[in-house]
C-alpha cells in the first residue's frame, strides 16, 4: 500500500511538471514542418534568378555553331554568336532563352533555343547566408530542394560552442512583406540525426545560430 501511495505521489509530481514543459516549448519562434524528401537535384530550380559569373550553356537546335558555354559578366550580360551584350542578370533560364530565341529569330527562322546553369553563384536573394556560432559562416548559392541539413553540411556544421537548437531561419514572407523567424533545432539534427528536424530552405533565407552561454 505504501508503495502505491508513493507512486501515485509521483505520478502527480510528474503530471504537471510536463505540462510545464510543454508549455514552455511551444513558446518563442514557430516551426517548420520538417523535410519530407531527400534533395535529388544538384542544380538550381526552374525558378532560378541567372546571376554575375554564372556559367551557361546555350543549345540552338538545328543549329550548333550559335550555341555557347559562356560565363556572365560582372556587368550582367553575355555575348554569343550573332548575338553581342544581351543581358541574362535577373532572369530565369526560360526567360534568357526566350530573349535569345527574339534575337536569333531575326537571322533564322523559329529557333529553338534552351539554357542550362552550369556553376551558378545566384543573386543575392537566391543566396543562403549561414551567421554565427558555425565553423566557417558563409554564403551559398541555393540549389533546388535545398535542406538545413545540406546548408549545414556546406558550412562544416556547429562550432564547439554553438548552440545548435536556439538557432533561427529568417524568411521573407511575399505575402506580408515582412521578415519571419523561425525555430530550427540544429543540434537535434546534426548530433542526433533527428530527420524532423530538417527543413526545407528557400532562396534568400538566413540562419542564425547563437553561441551557448555556458
Amino acid at each position: 500500500m505504501r508503495f502505491l501511495s508513493l507512486s501515485r505521489a509521483l505520478i502527480g509530481v510528474s503530471l504537471p511538471a510536463l505540462a510545464l514543459s510543454g508549455c514552455a516549448s511551444g513558446g518563442g519562434a514557430p516551426n517548420l514542418p520538417p523535410a519530407s524528401f531527400v534533395s535529388t537535384q544538384e542544380g538550381p530550380g526552374e525558378e532560378y534568378v541567372i546571376g554575375p559569373l554564372d556559367d551557361l550553356t546555350i543549345f540552338v537546335w538545328r543549329n550548333p555553331d550559335l550555341g555557347a558555354k559562356v560565363q556572365v559578366r560582372p556587368d550582367g550580360r553575355i555575348t554569343t554568336p550573332l548575338i553581342s551584350d544581351m543581358p541574362a542578370v535577373g532572369k530565369t533560364p526560360r526567360q534568357l532563352a526566350d530573349d535569345l530565341k527574339v534575337a536569333l529569330g531575326k537571322y533564322i527562322e523559329n529557333p529553338l533555343v534552351s539554357v542550362i546553369v552550369n556553376n551558378f553563384s545566384g543573386t543575392f536573394s537566391q543566396q543562403v547566408r549561414i551567421v554565427g556560432a558555425t565553423e566557417k559562416p558563409a554564403s551559398i548559392p541555393y540549389r533546388a530542394n535545398m535542406t538545413l541539413l545540406d546548408a549545414m553540411i556546406s558550412v562544416g556544421g556547429l562550432s564547439e560552442y554553438a548552440a545548435g537548437n536556439r538557432a533561427k531561419l529568417v524568411r521573407f514572407n511575399k505575402e506580408t512583406g515582412k521578415q519571419q523567424e523561425y525555430q530550427v533545432r540544429i543540434g537535434d539534427l546534426l548530433k542526433r540525426g533527428d530527420s524532423k528536424a530538417n527543413v526545407m530552405l528557400a532562396p534568400g533565407d538566413v540562419i542564425i545560430i547563437p553561441e551557448s552561454m555556458f
